[in-house]
């Protein structure tokens, strides 16, 4: 299956690389760009791997889930274990994640949404409340901190509308999923205020798998000077999502909707009422003033408020967490009279934040709460300084160098044992990176950098409620190729990434016999991969004919992600495939507008067999996920316009895990995804 979709792909690519040179002098479009590294860039000479999903992709995607849209970038596996269990892998990092988001930086604009114990509650977010992402795969500290897998930039604002709009949305699916969104943007001479609600729900298919979440964000941008801008970001998100656990193999293939049945010794997770509560407020302020025409500082605040309960098969766990933070720095540019030859960007900041953590552990007696198992307060601190020097020669030569000074450290009081703390030695990450563009629409590129990525709070004190001050950080070097390719008229574009990255002092999860899970430090891991996304324009948007337009594009994954040196007793590991990574990941997509405003939307996702377990004694199997939705859209009025659509998932009704428990206890590995089933939904826009 590798073979066969490496052949159809070098076929595709080297059919439109000849054509498309025959092509481009027809038309030539605006210069695609993005926000990656502080300020806009052309996006086919910018020095790393970067993932893009805008907003027009976004809203191809069915509205209940961010899974679908986040897959199509190479080298991202996203998983939902059950409706609004998230969890976010680049490059391998699921590794250390059994829920939730690690070992990833997340920001909102200039907001971490990562705290300083090193979490993510992504799932807070809908998909409606998103205007692009970018994501860079990679270690990538160097401007954003800790991390040792990549980067997640989300913006919640959007580029400056002309004119005001508002929609209202209503979608209804399966399992009586529902979702309701309603958004509204109101534009003024120097103000975009920006307002979005959502409330969802869905029972899920499994038993004991049932979704609530309400939402609601407001982002403002105000220019209040000429040289100027204020921007601010709050939401707020309710989650309630059942946790049905995982299923040995006969019991999936006996009954994939069944909730973790009771055994001898633990009783189930309906039993239990197995479940998370999360309510969450976000809010942040950022300024941006050009004291120069070429110098720039932008300064921002921030804050969130969490409270958590997670009742689940041995205890409830209670968390309080409140995090503060700021993020500031300098940029100095070159002046216009010297960008002909010479262009330069100096970048100079810092970020730093705190995380206070009061996590309580209780008996869980049937969904009650008992008695007071353990108890830990936790303040978590990170910070670092960052620098990064850009440079273009002669328009075709980019050079980037950058180096972040990385603090971490936490401070802890338990009711088991005495207080403490630990203190991590500042640890350097630098970058470097080269862009050269050989052609004006193809460019060759080259990175090295360092990955560092500190153990998150919830390894540091995991469900074993022991906090574990020998955890220490792991760390690796990243070496990287690649090439870029752009049509001048856009119908063409190409990316291709060849990486090794050597993590060492991998940090992995181990469970105990009760289930509940601790970390250690294990040796480490040689991770070789090939990353490659390529679309092509067959049609372009015209007015006459049946198809109006037709775009093809693919996303391809090749991994060879190995461990090194890991011993667990009398067991060596080394050379095993990487727990939870796939060899092959490829996934296709087909859009097609046809007259009257009709179109119609495919994805398919083919995704190898996966290792469940580090002993490589399980996997799962072979996957395609194919996913249609047709529409139409029809213009009531100047402003009007009404979207209605439906669609498939799973449309080959697999038998899949979209999400298992790695190294479970009892082999417990598998979620069961749902098998087909179908969604629809109305939109207005005026």
């Amino acid at each position: 299956m590798t073979k066969k979709y490496t052949f159809l792909l070098v076929g595709l690519l080297s059919f439109r690389f000849v054509s498309a040179q025959k092509t481009d002098t027809l038309k030539n479009l605006p210069e695609v760009t993005i926000k990656a590294y502080l300020s806009q860039q052309p996006l086919l000479t910018v020095p790393a791997a970067v993932g893009t999903i805008n907003f027009q992709q976004l809203q191809m995607q069915p509205d209940f889930s961010l899974v679908p849209a986040v897959n199509t970038i190479p080298g991202v596996r996203m998983e939902e274990r059950s409706p609004g269990s998230y969890r976010l892998s680049i490059r391998g990092s699921l590794l250390r994640s059994p829920f939730g988001v690690r070992n990833v930086k997340v920001y909102m604009d200039e907001f971490p949404l990562t705290d300083a114990g090193g979490n993510t509650y992504l799932n807070l977010l809908v998909l409606n409340s998103i205007q692009n992402i970018n994501i860079l795969r990679g270690p990538d500290g160097s401007l954003y901190g800790a991390n040792s897998n990549g980067v997640v930039l989300i913006d919640p604002f959007g580029n400056r509308q002309q004119q005001s709009s508002a929609s209202v949305g209503f979608d209804a699916g399966s399992y009586n999923s529902y979702h309701e969104n309603i958004a509204v943007k109101e534009v003024s001479k120097n103000n975009q205020l920006n307002i979005n609600q959502s409330w969802q729900q869905a029972d899920g298919y499994r038993q004991n798998s049932a979704l609530k979440r309400n939402f609601v964000q407001a982002s403002d941008s105000w220019t209040y000077a000429p040289n100027g801008q204020l921007k601010a970001l709050f939401f707020y998100s309710d989650l309630k999502y059942q946790t049905p656990g995982g299923l040995t193999l006969a019991q999936y293939l006996a009954n994939p909707k069944s909730a973790r049945p009771a055994t001898a010794t633990l009783p189930g997770a309906a039993d239990q009422q197995a479940a998370v509560y999360n309510k969450t407020i976000f809010g942040g302020i950022s300024n941006e003033t050009y004291y120069l025409p070429n110098l720039k500082h932008v300064f921002a605040v921030y804050g969130t408020h969490t409270n958590f309960d997670n009742p689940f098969i041995t205890n409830e766990e209670v968390r309080l967490e409140n995090t503060i933070g700021l993020r500031t720095y300098f940029e100095l540019s070159s002046r216009e009279k010297q960008a002909d030859n010479f262009s330069w960007n100096l970048d100079l900041g810092t970020e730093m934040q705190q995380t206070r953590s009061n996590i309580n552990n209780y008996d869980n007696n049937r969904g009650n709460r008992g008695n007071l198992q353990a108890a830990s307060n936790i303040l978590t601190k990170q910070s670092f300084y960052f620098t990064r020097f850009a440079a273009t020669l002669i328009k075709k030569i980019h050079i980037e160098t950058a180096l972040s000074l990385n603090n971490y450290q936490y401070d802890f009081t338990d009711v088991s044992s005495a207080a403490g703390n630990n203190r991590f030695k500042p640890v350097l990450m630098p970058r470097v990176a080269l862009s050269y563009q050989l052609t004006r629409d193809f460019a060759w590129r080259a990175t090295i950098s360092r990955g560092y990525s500190t153990p998150a709070t919830a390894e540091v004190r995991p469900s074993s409620n022991i906090i574990n001050t020998s955890l220490q950080a792991e760390k690796g070097w990243n070496y990287e190729i690649g090439l870029r390719k752009q049509s001048a008229n856009a119908r063409f574009n190409l990316d291709a990434a060849l990486f090794y990255y050597r993590l060492n002092q991998a940090i992995v999860r181990r469970l105990n016999d009760d289930g509940t899970e601790f970390y250690l430090n294990a040796g480490g891991t040689n991770q070789a991969g090939l990353e490659t996304s390529a679309s092509l324009k067959i049609i372009q948007n015209n007015t006459t004919g049946f198809l109006r337009s037709l775009t093809v594009s693919n996303s391809l994954t090749l991994s060879k992600f190995r461990f090194r040196d890991y011993f667990n007793a009398a067991s060596n590991y080394s050379g095993n495939k990487l727990t939870g990574v796939p060899a092959t990941v490829s996934v296709s997509q087909l859009n097609v507008t046809f007259p009257a405003r009709l179109y119609f939307f495919l994805q398919h996702n083919y995704t190898s067999k996966i290792p469940l377990d580090d002993g490589n004694r399980a996997f799962a199997k072979t996957y395609n996920l194919v996913q249609t939705k047709i529409g139409w859209n029809k213009k009531l009025g100047r402003k009007t316009i009404l979207n209605v659509f439906t669609g498939i998932d799973n449309l080959l009704n697999q038998h899949y895990s979209l999400g298992n428990d790695l190294n479970a206890v009892g082999l417990r590995y598998y979620n069961a995804a749902p098998l087909r089933n179908w969604f629809a939904g109305v939109r207005v826009q005026f």
